[in-house]
């Protein structure tokens, strides 16, 4: 019974979705991008004759959070093919071209028919499910072929459903797992309450991740000529919320501070919006030219440079914590640094451990991060070797899952 409701409500969300395509760009990417998945998959893997390893994540956050178990396994299995899908079209249209995967795709509806037909078609040696990607079809696929199933970089939480009383038929998605691989003691401590045993404390991926594109960073010669002799305060993925309280900080402010602001999305409106709104001179990325001696803020108008921007920073503000979820805050982390953002963090661990390590401060108003950022402006050196330490101290996450993933292989 709870089965057939569970594929029930995956067609409902399908059929809503078709109806959101008509209005919303990504609900289209989301369902064009689907369309003919069962061709595809046929003529892409039509002359393939290699074990495959398939790799799924739901957007792009839990790809980079996967992508060092990747590269490791590429490089210590090198005979198989790695297939990646994704959910979300943020995660698919921007790594559709990751050259570590030799098939990308999107992950088809979560309905019987398609994970029969895309786990025949597919037939991987072995599979895993980056965080909290948990889909009861292509579970249970797998499970009855005998597909061995890792999570890794897992974390879970009290108030989720696996936890409840009526969570039964949800607690059986967990059982399909050879191994789950989590980030932290409560995970393990929860998982056993329920009779999951067969778990790891590994940590996070992401760390490994941040280490990785902290040693591969690329010198801004733009950045680094603006910000100068003068301390730095980098703001990294803004939204509105975000701008609300960092404007008037910013316009009240009154010692030498430069200031670089990525938005989270560019939409020049917004960015126009903001200028007027800033105090002193404001230059966009894309306008500058050579000279930024008049210039306070410069505003990045493109992507994916944020992750080097941080090198030059003193202080980072990283957004979205006034909203649903905030970005990742270990990218500036590792480049040792107080870290500031709003109030709904509780369900990222990374900031939970930094806030009470005394390295990331949240702040729910203007006034609040006025008082903390005077406070550290002063002498930020204890908050920085916090932040870039605890970055230095929680790698190592890839290497505990590759040594599961040997003694499944060789079970295999």
């Amino acid at each position: 019974m709870l089965p057939a409701l569970y594929t029930t409500s995956i067609r409902l969300y399908q059929a809503t979705l078709l109806l959101a395509a008509r209005f919303h760009p990504k609900a289209r990417l989301a369902v064009e991008g689907r369309r003919k998945w069962l061709e595809q998959i046929n003529t892409k893997l039509a002359d393939n004759t290699a074990p495959i390893a398939w790799f799924h994540a739901a957007s792009l956050g839990e790809f980079e959070q996967g992508r060092p178990v990747m590269e490791a396994f590429r490089q210590q299995y090198p005979t198989y093919k790695i297939l990646l899908t994704f959910f979300s079209p943020s995660g698919y249209e921007v790594r559709k071209n990751y050259a570590g995967a030799d098939f990308v795709f999107y992950l088809p509806f979560d309905t019987p028919e398609n994970a029969r037909h895309f786990v025949r078609l597919v037939n991987p040696a072995i599979a895993f499910f980056i965080k909290y990607e948990f889909w009861y079809n292509y579970l249970r696929e797998l499970k009855a072929r005998q597909i061995p199933i890792l999570s890794f970089s897992a974390i879970f939480r009290p108030d989720q459903i696996f936890f409840k009383p009526y969570g039964g038929f949800y607690r059986n998605f967990l059982r399909f797992f050879d191994h789950i691989l989590v980030q932290n003691q409560e995970s393990v401590d929860l998982l056993q309450t329920i009779g999951i045993t067969r778990v790891t404390l590994a940590g996070d991926t992401r760390f490994d991740r941040v280490k990785q594109v902290a040693d591969a960073k690329k010198d801004i010669p733009m950045a680094r000529l603006f910000k100068a002799d003068t301390p730095l305060l980098v703001v990294g993925s803004a939204w509105q919320a975000d701008m609300e309280v960092l404007i008037p900080f910013l316009n009240r402010f009154d010692k030498p501070l430069k200031v670089i602001i990525a938005p989270h999305e560019i939409h020049d409106d917004e960015i126009e919006r903001w200028r007027s709104q800033l105090p002193g001179q404001t230059v966009r990325f894309s306008e500058a030219q050579t000279s930024y001696d008049s210039a306070t803020t410069l505003i990045i108008d493109n992507v994916g440079m944020l992750s080097s921007l941080y090198q030059y920073g003193e202080f980072a503000y990283i957004g979205g914590a006034f909203g649903k979820g905030l970005h990742n805050i270990l990218e500036a982390a590792t480049f040792r640094m107080p870290l500031f953002f709003g109030p709904n963090y509780g369900k990222f661990q990374e900031a939970v451990d930094l806030v009470k390590a005394g390295a990331a401060f949240p702040v729910a108003n203007t006034a609040e991060l006025e008082a903390v950022f005077r406070r550290l402006y002063e002498d930020p050196s204890a908050a920085s070797a916090i932040s870039g330490d605890y970055v230095t101290l929680n790698t190592g996450a890839t290497s505990k899952v590759m040594e599961i993933v040997a003694r499944v292989v060789t079970q295999g």
